[in-house]
């Protein structure tokens, strides 16, 4: 069990604990000052009230977790999502309540509760109620989605149960004053923890909305560390468990979670600067002119209200429950990942879609796959992390099938085979896992289409050189446009060629000395040279060190990351436009020429010939796919020309609103379909 999982809870339970204990604290003190030897007033109601308010927080998440159990994984990522971000807005909400009117919630309380006692003691128990009832619902959200986001693992059940209980003796003993507490001094200090976990609930519920498809960009990572740290590490955990940030984002959801802290924090700051006033103290009236007509109700029965307001929740939340639609009791089932076996508990299938939840109780993170007898993947579990659950879904067809645990660092584990029964159904075909042997000959075949295009581009940053001898500077930022276009038909995105690829294409970004440093070199420092006023004195050596840098690429191609290891050349289809769209088109390695409709365009046209070079292992597994890509990539060609101004390219600043937006919408479409090369063609460790 994570301690990490268990932080935040225990401090929005503490919390939320403490408001909801300091409420019935007051409410119990209110009864006990209104209390006369000639009229008492007795405490009952306020506890029948703070019963139904549990009710309906215990009713609440019974209905959120059945009813999510019944879902598909996507119906499940979308109601996770949506209550994630909905979490996130209400307890920011009472943060900023707490933060302008705690000091005001006393006199405000003591004056409901004398209204309340005035008409009857049932109106008492329902002012019991609501008062802490918001509390509840918002407690129990904002749990329940730290536990769905947690897995398996129980931590957030313990960091909750020992909040409540933290907050239930604090409460008791300053109700008895055995114990002082500065409540503004920890609601304030304590809530600057609470955004921050905050900010983490609602990147994790925008995640699930991109994973269900609800939001786009789930393919666009703004950074993915999972190659260079151990998500089992102590300290990965600890700020996993903490914040709900992961070592893979998406760029929305770095975006969200800085924008909520940006905003949130300095709004904080500044309502803590705004005194709150309290109004002053008047006895309210004890017999309002005209009762509500629940007032009129419930007055004189307390017992019956306090029945009601327990009951109620419950026969509603098992009428809901009751009216969902019941799982068929084999399509949900459970197996579980140790060190030494794998899902021992897989005896038995049918055919149709089910879904498996499988517990990693191996240590280790890893792959789950579900394979038939010819070994093609018919579902998969891409990353489960130590001490968690996830869960797989799948269509089966008749036939024999196995589960199979690649976890890290451990060998492969298999289960039995297992023959699922049942008629044939309409689930596409499974995909066989791509072989090395399948993508050596297409990678090959990249080797040799790139080192034709590297002839090219020295050619060109020849061009550029002749033209800066000329003194001809038009001339050389028209070769210089020709040879960026060939150095992105070599498809190097994501500085695959290494220490050799950024000497060619690297960007001032991160160096000390910025566009000044010695270190920024090749085209982009041209360019920057070229608009910018430099004249051959000072871009001729960029210039010679272009092009012996482009000759260096060329004799270690086999050794890169592109190019040397087959595996990487399906994933290259992909993030060839991925760069495109995060470097290009934000303007990111813009220097001066305005050059990212035109580069883009060369990256559409390595595009296509990698996938021209990849198409018998694709057309084996999906022979759709590769004519609807060949359409997307024509409209986001189509798109891309059309941002010309009479054959001249525009800068994106200059481009008319409609037609940056074509792009952008051609592109992201396009990158939706290519995220299934990688996927289809994916190797399997053996």
């Amino acid at each position: 069990m994570s301690v990490a999982e268990a932080v935040p809870n225990l401090l929005i339970c503490l919390r939320e604990g403490l408001e909801a204990g300091l409420v019935v604290t007051i409410l119990l003190a209110a009864v006990r000052r209104l209390s006369t030897p000639e009229r008492p007033v007795p405490t009952t109601p306020v506890w029948l009230g703070v019963l139904g308010a549990v009710s309906v927080a215990g009713s609440f998440a019974a209905v959120l977790t059945y009813s999510t159990a019944v879902l598909t994984s996507s119906a499940r990522a979308v109601v996770a999502g949506v209550l994630s971000v909905l979490a996130v807005a209400l307890v920011t909400a009472m943060i900023f309540w707490m933060r302008r009117t705690g000091a005001a919630l006393s006199g405000q309380l003591r004056g409901e509760v004398a209204r309340a006692a005035g008409l009857g003691a049932g109106v008492l128990a329902v002012t019991a109620f609501l008062a802490v009832g918001r509390e509840g619902l918002e407690t129990t959200l904002f749990v329940w989605t730290a536990v769905k986001a947690a897995g398996s693992t129980v931590a957030p059940l313990v960091g909750a149960a020992l909040g409540l209980g933290i907050a239930i003796a604090l409460c008791w003993l300053l109700f008895r004053r055995a114990v002082r507490l500065n409540l503004g001094v920890f609601f304030n200090r304590t809530a600057v923890l609470l955004i921050v976990i905050a900010a983490g609930v609602l990147a994790y519920g925008l995640g699930d909305l991109q994973e269900a498809g609800w939001l786009p960009g789930a393919r666009w990572i703004a950074f993915d560390l999972t190659a260079h740290v151990d998500p089992n590490s102590w300290w990965v955990s600890i700020i996993t468990g903490v914040t709900n940030l992961s070592p893979k984002m998406t760029v929305l959801q770095v975006m969200a979670w800085i924008a909520y802290l940006a905003t949130v924090i300095p709004l904080f700051v500044r309502a803590g600067r705004t005194p709150a006033t309290e109004p002053a103290a008047t006895e309210p009236e004890t017999e309002p002119a005209h009762a509500d007509w629940w007032e009129r109700i419930a007055g004189p029965r307390p017992a019956l209200v306090g029945a009601t307001l327990v009951v109620v929740p419950v026969l509603a939340a098992a009428t809901a429950i009751a009216l969902l639609p019941s799982g068929d009791e084999n399509t949900t089932r459970t197996v579980s990942v140790t060190a030494d076996a794998c899902a021992p508990e897989w005896t038995s299938a049918h055919t149709g879609t089910q879904t498996i939840a499988v517990r990693n109780a191996s240590g280790k993170s890893g792959e789950i796959d579900l394979v038939d007898a010819d070994g093609a993947v018919a579902g998969e579990i891409e990353n489960i992390g130590p001490g968690t659950t996830a869960e797989l879904t799948a269509t089966l067809n008749p036939g024999s099938y196995t589960i199979v645990c690649l976890m890290s660092g451990r060998p492969s584990l298999s289960s039995q085979r297992v023959q699922a029964t049942g008629p044939q159904t309409d689930a596409p075909p499974a995909f066989k896992p791509a072989r090395a042997s399948e993508l050596r000959a297409p990678n090959d075949a990249y080797q040799a289409y790139v080192r034709q295009v590297l002839t090219r581009v020295t050619g060109a940053v020849g061009a550029v050189g002749r033209d800066l001898r000329a003194r001809n500077i038009p001339a050389a930022q028209a070769d210089w446009l020709l040879a960026l276009q060939e150095w992105e038909r070599v498809g190097a995105s994501y500085n695959s060629f290494g220490d050799a690829g950024t000497a060619v294409d690297g960007l001032p970004g991160g160096l000390p000395d910025g566009v000044n440093d010695p270190r920024f070199t090749g085209l982009r420092r041209l360019e920057y040279g070229l608009w910018h006023g430099q004249g051959p004195d000072q871009l001729l050596p960029v210039v010679d060190k272009l092009t012996a840098d482009i000759a260096t690429v060329s004799d270690n191609l086999t050794s890169t990351a592109i190019a040397g290891d087959p595996a990487t050349l399906p994933v290259r289809a992909h993030e060839i436009l991925e760069d495109a769209l995060r470097d290009h088109l934000s303007g990111l390695d813009d220097q001066g020429a305005g050059a990212a409709y035109p580069a883009t365009l060369a990256d559409v046209e390595v595009t296509r010939v990698v996938l021209d070079q990849l198409a018998v292992p694709l057309d084996e597994r999906d022979p759709k796919l590769r004519p609807d890509l060949g359409a997307k990539l024509d409209r986001l060609r189509t798109a891309l020309l059309a941002t010309q101004d009479n054959g001249r390219w525009r800068a994106l600043a200059q481009t008319p609103q409609a037609a940056r937006q074509a792009v952008l919408a051609a592109i992201g479409a396009a990158l939706e379909s290519l995220d299934r090369v990688p996927r289809l063609l994916e190797t399997k460790a053996n």
